[in-house]
């Protein structure tokens, strides 16, 4: 069988907002080069450097596509190794595959300084072949939570990019919007909503930083969207970043930006999900390492509940915040969602979050059915 190498074009990638040409290919990022520049911080650069959402869609005859690519995968120091990230391969909408590539890069990161070693590594191939016969729209979601090189891609008939969906759902959030603790990449929540309503995903999920960043804002703002979503408010907690004096003001600044660009697209501001550690408790939250060992990482929030009355954010004073926000702006394509609706705490007495912070695989499914028939 003769297969032939066909050129990555930005035409044949859906979901991020910039392709870097790198040493070894083509690295997907979803913010764009004047947002990076904007802000030095590794855990940002990390995030949105992994291709939570980001896919390759093809229409082809093809029975058999490879493709060659160089993940840079994390690993905590003192800690068991993680799984390898997952490909997942799609044909005609329905999950057909899924691999884990070979070789790759490693970063190595101190979880208390989050200080990082790179350990460089080599290409990798995945093949995915017994391709059903006759003309298909075949997709590879990316790893979510693995930086992904595109390398190089080989099938064994002509190829063009997909036919795109009738609607874009541009969304942005925390980890939990990322993809934490998912299983897949089809199966983070956003993911598994968009497959189901059939819509063109662009994931701004990044984890640890939705922060109501105005660089964020600009990116939305300049992003072909035909629905918005923002899932606003459990990083800032985390990170003890604002008091309620500026929260409001910033929530109401980046959804102006946004309006800039999309003044009359439908806008939804959902607030966090159930999340007890930080119900009523400010941040900041940080990791218990006693289990470390176990490969067992439970977050804990250590702010004071007596200054609360001073200013100090939790999610209670947040979907207060953004309920308002939402209720007071003169906008009739605006809406709010509680999180709690994705997720409530009937929902955490069945499916604890496992480390006090993120939904397991079976949780993001649900908030996916969930969000789905809520919004889209």
């Amino acid at each position: 069988m003769t297969l032939t190498s066909v050129p990555i074009t930005a035409d044949l990638v859906r979901g991020a907002l910039e392709l870097e040409p790198t040493g070894a290919g083509l690295l997907p990022h979803r913010l764009p080069a004047r947002a990076r520049a904007q802000c030095a911080d590794p855990q940002l650069a990390m995030a949105e450097a992994q291709p939570s959402g980001v896919r390759l869609a093809l229409r082809t005859r093809a029975t058999v596509v490879e493709l060659d690519v160089l993940p840079t995968r994390r690993e905590y120091a003192g800690a068991p190794a993680r799984p390898d990230g997952v490909y997942d391969l799609v044909v005609d909408g329905r999950l057909a595959a899924q691999l884990t590539a070979p070789g790759g890069s490693t970063v190595v990161v101190d979880l208390m300084t989050g200080a990082g070693e790179l350990r460089p590594g080599p290409v990798g191939t995945l093949r995915f072949g017994d391709l059903p016969a006759g003309e298909k729209t075949v997709e590879v979601w990316l790893p979510h939570d693995e930086q992904t090189e595109l390398v190089a891609l080989r099938t064994d008939a002509p190829v063009t990019p997909a036919p795109a969906a009738d609607r874009v759902w541009v969304h942005h959030g925390s980890s939990i919007s990322h993809g934490s603790v998912a299983a897949s990449p089809t199966s983070t929540w956003p993911a598994y909503a968009a497959r189901r309503a059939g819509v063109d995903l662009v994931n701004l999920g990044l984890a640890g930083s939705a922060l109501l960043d105005q660089f964020t804002a600009r990116a939305i703002r300049d992003t072909a969207a035909d629905l918005i979503s923002l899932k606003l408010g459990i990083n800032v907690v985390n990170h003890d970043l604002m008091r309620r004096r500026a929260f409001g003001p910033a929530v109401h600044g980046f959804v102006d930006t946004i309006r800039d660009g999309h003044p009359d697209t439908p806008l939804v501001v959902v607030s966090p999900i159930h999340c007890p550690i930080h119900e009523d408790t400010p941040g900041p939250a940080t990791p218990d390492l006693s289990e470390m060992a176990e490969g067992r990482i439970r977050f804990v929030a250590v702010g004071d509940p007596a200054e609360v009355a001073a200013g100090k954010l939790t999610l209670t004073v947040i979907r207060e915040e953004l309920a308002r926000v939402v209720a007071e702006r003169d906008d009739p394509r605006l809406s709010y969602l509680d999180g709690r609706e994705l997720y409530g705490a009937a929902d955490h007495d069945e499916l604890p979050l496992p480390d006090g912070l993120h939904p397991d695989a079976a949780t993001h499914v649900r908030m996916g059915e969930r969000f789905a028939a809520l919004v889209l």
